[in-house]
């Protein structure tokens, strides 16, 4: 979240930048300003009557105890230390108030990050390859892997509804493969696997800013069996395990910038989608995803984030997928992040790019949010770090790029070069 003492000494600054996300936002800071000026006032109160409790003693200690003056000083000072006690409590309330408002309110915009009111002002700032031709109509993969005995969404919307997929032999294999290439290529990159649990606690959606905002969005099972004290929610990324892992922790400069990578299942009710690609593989309730988390000192973000979204990009180039990639304007950005690339795809079948990966730097957003910090090696002293994150990449989403773009006028599939020794085969043919 945002830092309190910044957004005080740069109201004017702050209200601009978020008036670039949603000028509905940056009204929200009004109530911060005269919360933070009741805060400051308690505080000089409370200080006001510690001086006088200070002074109170200090005359207490020279008089006899038992004296009728001794006597009524103590009652005295019983009453300011009353006082004292109301004017913490109300300034606590103040701070609860104001953490609240905060944690609803965006990231600041990086200064180049675009100016727009949706994705329509998204600029395009590269592409790779080509888009493939056919002498054939191209189908989309809703079609193919039906045809093909490896999608099956019958029976999977039979077991659990709507917006789920059985992916059955090849296609099974064919997922598993995709994970197995993208962690191969992050590890070749110098990010350490990791396989983090798949419920977490409220705490760590709240420190990567999924909570409170978003909480529609997510899985919400029962409370812990150990401690009712906190929920458990299915993870709709393991970008929040993989940044909680040092929630609360102070980490030395020397271990910077820190590269982790995670494949897990996700979970996400999509409930703000309206509709939006709910047929096929597009935007489903559980997916499966390589995901993509760096630390670094603030000064080395810029260029992480650059390097983030090329590892990335990687996955699609050596799978010899063509796309774009776009940079998300301040109305189309995430909550959490000031500055984001969006990786799509082309699907032939559908005739439109869609988003593959979305790679983001939040700054210190998150960092402030779930307390993970670095020493700084000049100072000494604990210092915020940046985080960044990115997919690297959604594997349904390219088993769909693969069976749209590789597609064969006879039904089958060619399996791209680089898949071949994880899949075993180099074609997908009807069974």
């Amino acid at each position: 979240m945002l830092d309190l003492r910044y957004v005080v000494d740069h109201i004017d600054e702050v209200r601009a930048a978020l008036s670039r996300r949603n000028p509905q936002t940056a009204a929200s800071l009004d109530a911060i300003t005269e919360l933070a000026a009741q805060r400051r006032e308690t505080i000089s109160a409370v200080e006001r009557k510690a001086a006088e409790r200070n002074n109170a003693n200090k005359e207490m200690s020279k008089l006899p105890k038992q004296s009728p003056e001794f006597i009524e000083r103590r009652e005295k000072l019983r009453i300011v230390s009353d006082e004292i006690k109301g004017l913490e409590k109300r300034k606590d309330e103040i701070e609860s108030e104001i953490s609240e408002i905060l944690l609803g309110i965006p990231n600041l915009p990086d200064a180049s990050t675009p100016t727009g009111s949706s994705e329509q002002d998204n600029p395009v700032i590269r592409t790779w390859g080509e888009k493939p031709l056919f002498d054939f109509e191209p189908k989309a993969h809703w079609d193919i892997g039906p045809a093909l005995g490896i999608i099956d969404f019958e029976r999977a919307a039979k077991l659990s509804g709507p917006r789920f997929a059985v992916m059955m032999g090849l296609g099974a294999r064919l997922e598993r493969a995709l994970t197995t290439f993208m962690l191969d290529l992050a590890r070749e990159h110098g990010y350490l696997e990791v396989l983090p649990p798949f419920l977490v606690k409220d705490t760590a959606l709240r420190g990567t800013g999924q909570l409170p905002k978003f909480e529609q969005d997510l899985f919400k099972t029962r409370k812990s069996e150990v401690d009712e004290s906190y929920d458990l929610f299915l993870i709709p990324t393991a970008e929040v395990p993989l940044t909680n892992l040092h929630a609360n922790e102070i980490l030395e400069s020397s271990q910077l910038p820190l590269a982790y990578a995670a494949y897990t299942p996700c979970f996400r009710s999509e409930a703000g989608s309206y509709g939006k690609d709910v047929r096929g593989l597009i935007r489903q309730h559980q997916f499966d995803k390589v995901e993509l988390v760096r630390f670094c000192t603030p000064e080395d973000s810029p260029s992480q984030h650059e390097l983030l979204t090329s590892h990335a990009e990687q996955v699609l180039q050596r799978l010899g997928l063509h796309y774009r990639v776009i940079t998300l304007c301040t109305g189309d950005l995430g909550f959490s992040a000031n500055k984001t690339y969006d990786i799509e795809v082309w699907l032939p079948g559908l005739q439109a790019y869609r988003e593959i990966s979305s790679c983001s730097n939040f700054g210190d957003f998150q960092a402030r949010r779930a307390s993970i910090r670095y020493r700084d090696p000049q100072t000494k002293k604990p210092k915020l770090l940046h985080t960044l994150n990115g997919s690297g990449l959604a594997v349904g989403r390219t088993v769909v790029a693969v069976l749209e773009q590789f597609q064969c006028k006879d039904g089958s599939v060619r399996v791209p070069d680089a898949l071949r020794p994880y899949l075993g085969v180099d074609r997908i043919a009807s069974r």
